[in-house]
């Protein structure tokens, strides 16, 4: 085919490999005009008209849509330009994939309802600004805007979760968690309380009273026991927590019955609440993170350990 050499529509169909159906609605959206026609009407069409349909085919597969293949038919606009911005919704579109993926695989993994499915894709659909507002919201409700703590409140900002445009299951169920959890008045009040304690690095007054001895040995066995696993609720806690109640008891010179359990339950729980130290761990998920210095759950275990019911 050379620059003067018309052919018909048929003849351009077997050279593009496109129906001669496709090649006459491109005609009639004036996307590819023909040339001229035959006396009786044909449509012919050159080697301008070849390579346009050409670049249309191309365009196309990669999904831009006919409006804008005219414009860069007509010069309105370059390829690169179309390109460029059909990229960008592109990515868009794979972000919203792989976030439908995650909450799919993660309500499949918690066995969720109907409406927690509804749930959690709700709340994995938020933008990034809703996402924000949601956790000043917290943030200040927890704390208020007068008088709040500032230490205590810097803390909880400098580590406030950030889900990624591609989460993980885990990442996606986490982030729904944290997200009910944040709305629950019970464990604002219990965050405003501990957050405080933690911000500060306060020592408790059991910490204090029991002496420098028994507490370094206290960390040292539940660094132990948290590192090979071992449940607080299982029977293989039981020793564990019997031999430092008995020490701490004899410190305290006081019986190691229910009675004192409870006491040093509460004692170290001022510290350390488990709803705020799963908040953390939820964070922890979310961000990515391994640690956070200076938040980790200590005596999480250990209050866990002695309200076992024996």
């Amino acid at each position: 085919m050379d620059g003067t050499t018309l052919y018909s529509i048929g003849e351009l169909s077997r050279r593009t490999g496109l129906s001669v159906r496709t090649i006459r609605f491109y005609s009639d959206s004036e996307v590819v005009a023909p040339t001229s026609r035959t006396p009786a009407g044909y449509r012919l069409y050159d080697l301008d008209a070849l390579l346009r349909i050409e670049l249309v085919c191309t365009l196309r597969e990669l999904g831009i849509d006919l409006a804008a293949i005219q414009r860069v038919l007509n010069r309105e606009l370059s390829v690169a330009e179309v390109a460029s911005a059909h990229a960008d919704a592109v990515d868009v579109q794979i972000q919203m994939l792989q976030l439908r993926r995650s909450v799919l695989r993660a309500a499949a993994k918690s066995n969720a309802s109907p409406k927690e499915t509804k749930l959690m894709h709700r709340l994995a659909q938020l933008s990034n600004e809703e996402r924000r507002r949601l956790i000043d919201d917290f943030i200040d409700g927890t704390f208020g805007k007068e008088n709040a703590d500032p230490t205590a409140v810097a803390m909880v900002r400098s580590a406030t979760p950030d889900l990624p445009d591609d989460p993980s299951t885990d990442q996606v169920a986490a982030w729904v968690e944290l997200a009910e959890l944040m709305r629950d008045d019970d464990f604002r009040g219990r965050m405003r309380r501990t957050a405080v304690h933690q911000a500060h690095q306060r020592t408790l007054d059991i910490e204090t009273e029991a002496g420098d001895a028994l507490m370094e040995f206290t960390r040292l066995k539940l660094d132990e026991v948290r590192a090979t696993g071992i449940d607080p609720l299982g029977d293989e806690a039981a020793p564990v927590v019997d031999d430092l109640v008995r020490r701490f008891a004899e410190a305290f010179t006081r019986a190691p019955d229910a009675e004192f359990r409870e006491w040093m339950a509460q004692q170290f729980e001022a510290g350390h609440d488990p709803r705020v130290d799963e908040y953390w761990r939820l964070v922890w998920i979310i961000n990515g993170w391994q640690v956070v210095p200076g938040l980790v759950p200590v005596y999480t275990w250990l209050v866990q350990a002695l309200r076992k019911a024996r």
